[in-house]
């Protein structure tokens, strides 16, 4: 299924970043939010086929964090994006009925952190997501050769909406892990056991602290972020799909 309408237009943060967007209107009244990882925009391969998945569903919300992508500015290493993704929200409220939000890696941090301080999302899947960005600890002698190697760099799949403008990494940064408990909608996380970037354990902590409704999934030989998509294709987007189903029902 293809979408009916695709919208492209651009946002304006509070800080005055220009936020590229793609907006897949399906004359739904529940719309899904994807919001990317590190080095990944929208345009990604692997993130417009997940989108696809919703189409029959939901509409479909994407957009570039700044330094990524289409949209202005340099990455801010999770200081800064918040306002990134409050500006998505704001443009959708009081469009839709439900929201979901899918977030990958450092993405979910964002996610977290931004809302831990609104209530305008239902339901919240986060995916390899770093509890803490100062404990990331990624083992680089296992680097996933085949995903991050061969796919990424040597295939016009791979290369397509790659890529990041880096700003200053000394930033102030919240802390997810601090900011969980504040957070009172049903959060699905998601981590490939073989993660070499973002270890397991931190989403076994996110999911430890989290109050509301949650569930954890850890895919076996599972690898980062958005190559769940490629290597479990069938088991991440069910997943999800289950859990959208489950926490954005249909208003009786």
């Amino acid at each position: 299924m293809i979408a009916e309408i695709v919208t492209i237009g651009t946002l304006l943060t509070a800080d005055n970043c220009n936020i590229e967007y793609r907006h897949y209107q399906n004359n739904k009244d529940k719309v899904i939010v994807i919001a990317h990882g590190f080095y990944n925009s929208k345009d990604a391969e692997l993130l417009e086929r997940l989108a696809k998945y919703f189409f029959e569903d939901y509409d479909v919300f994407m957009f570039d964090f700044r330094g990524h992508g289409r949209s202005s500015g340099l990455y801010s290493w999770i200081s800064k994006e918040d306002q990134d993704l409050n500006a998505a929200l704001n443009y959708l409220k009081g469009k839709y009925k439900k929201t979901g939000l899918i977030a990958f890696s450092l993405g979910g941090s964002v996610s977290i952190n931004a809302l831990s301080k609104r209530h305008d999302v239902n339901s919240l899947v986060c995916i390899s997501t770093p509890s803490d960005f100062s404990k990331i600890d990624y083992q680089f002698w296992k680097l996933d050769f085949k995903n991050d190697l061969v796919y990424t760099l040597f295939t016009k799949e791979g290369q397509k909406g790659r890529g990041f403008r880096p700003g200053p990494f000394w930033l102030k940064k919240e802390k997810p892990i601090d900011n969980i408990e504040k957070i009172n909608i049903p959060v699905l996380y998601i981590h490939g056991e073989k993660d070499w970037v973002i270890r397991p354990w931190h989403s076994q902590a996110l999911y430890d602290k989290t109050v509301s409704s949650k569930k954890l999934i850890m895919i076996k030989d599972g690898p980062h972020a958005e190559y769940l998509m490629k290597n479990s294709e069938k088991e991440f987007v069910g997943a999800i799909k289950d859990w959208f189903k489950e926490t954005l029902p249909e208003e009786k």
